[in-house]
This record gives C-alpha cells, structure tokens and sequence, in this order.
C-alpha cells in the first residue's frame, strides 16, 4: 500500500473494519462515499480505502485473521441534504436502517442518519450545523 498524500489532523487518525463481503462493502462504500464527496482510494482482491477508512478482508495482510466485533463510524457532512442522501444511497446498496435522518439529542443542530452497513457495523453521517473551520485539513505529501 502506497500513499503520496495524507491528509492530518483531525481526530481519527485511521480506522480499520475487517469484512466479510468485500465486494458487497465496496458496493456500500462507494455509494455511500459518493454521497459525502469522498474519493475511494486503492484497492486489490484483499482491501480497500477512502481517506482514514481502511477495509479489508481477513485474509488481508493488514488484518489478523478474524472478524472484529461491530463497530461505529461517523462521517461528516456538509449539510441535511447531504445526510438525507447518505441514507437513501446507504439503504439502496445493502445497507440496513438504524436510524432515519433526523436531530439527534447529542447537542444543538446536531442532524444525523444511521445504517448498518453488510457487516452490521454502524455507519452515521452527521451534519453539526453551521460552523466555521480554520482549515478543512492538514495536507502531508511524500
């Protein structure tokens, strides 16, 4: 695996789900990743990545031989729109509903969308209202 361009600091460095499906995971991802604006990146028979997501099979190198237990990911985006489209895109290409867009209670403004994705991990796209950032990230190249 070969990167020429990172992009840092934000809060997750990286993150990695080990699949079932791989093909079916790519599906949902590309879509998904569509969605948010988000390009894939390399990919082989044993894995793929997008950004700080890294997916890959068990068999892969980079994994230990078995399948994690559930986890949750949370991608941002850039408005409603965007987490409404999240879902609709999530569920049409094999995600499961886990909660509708709506607000959420965590604070004010806080808009999110949850579905698992083919491996039953919970993936969220939130939109926290308006904000301003100093950057949209840091650039590292190689």
């Amino acid at each position: 695996m070969e990167t020429n361009e990172l992009h840092r600091g934000r809060l997750i460095d990286h993150i990695q789900l080990v699949v079932r499906d791989l093909e079916a995971s790519k599906t949902f991802y590309r879509a998904v990743f569509d969605v948010l604006g988000v390009p894939m990146g390399g990919e082989d028979a044993s894995y793929f990545w997008a950004d700080e997501l890294f997916v890959s099979t068990a068999g892969s190198e980079a994994a230990d031989g078995k399948l994690t237990g559930r986890h949750h990911i949370a991608f941002q985006a850039q408005d409603r729109a965007m987490v409404e489209r999240f879902h609709e895109v999530a569920l049409a290409h094999g995600g499961t509903d886990n909660g509708a867009p709506g607000l959420r209670d965590y604070h004010p403004g806080y808009y999110g969308a949850f579905v698992l994705d083919p491996d039953g991990n919970n993936i969220e796209a939130v939109y926290h209202g308006e904000a301003k950032r100093s950057e949209a990230s840091v650039k590292v190249e190689f």
